[in-house]
């Protein structure tokens, strides 16, 4: 009886080794398919690039690239006098413009100068218009204080009368 019940054990103890190195490796290939699948889904998802259909087109978007590609002396050193130029062999062979320049000059800066000076002055004539309105108002609130004080004067008065 022993050999026997020594038997089934070792057998019982062999189909759960088993059974639990299906399930580890089941577990694996769940996680090779969720990767797989997470994969494809991103693969899916890669926008794929807008093609150029008419020359028209290509001609503009080859235009502006150039156009951006380029940069003028007074674009790369607007603070440059003429008595500091800087010559070419100053420059490295990257940054010195090999085409014509721009068809026409950034005005970014400018535009960004103007609407920070024009908010500062719509904020200096805002702060202005209060200085004076609370100005308005201080004096509104003395005379009232002040027609109280004789209005109570008059009543305090009346009432020393009657007596």
């Amino acid at each position: 009886e022993e050999d026997l019940l020594n038997d089934v054990c070792r057998e019982v103890v062999e189909k759960w080794s088993d059974s639990q190195v299906v399930d580890a490796k089941e577990e694996k290939e769940d996680e090779v398919q969720a990767i797989a699948s997470m994969m494809e889904k991103q693969a899916r998802m890669v926008v794929k690039p807008r093609e150029v259909s008419s020359q028209e087109e290509k001609q503009r978007k080859a235009a502006l690239l150039a156009q951006y590609a380029n940069v003028t002396d007074e674009e790369e050193y607007p603070f440059l006098s003429e008595t500091q130029a800087v010559t070419p062999s100053q420059l490295c062979r990257h940054c010195w413009p090999l085409t014509p320049p721009a068809l026409f000059r950034n005005t970014n800066v400018q535009d960004v100068l103007n609407a920070r000076r024009l908010e500062r002055e719509l904020l200096r004539d805002e702060f202005q218009k209060k200085k004076e309105q609370d100005k308005l108002q201080r004096e509104k609130d003395k005379l009232a204080k002040q027609e109280r004080k004789e209005k109570e004067k008059k009543r305090t008065q009346k009432g020393e009368r009657k007596r």
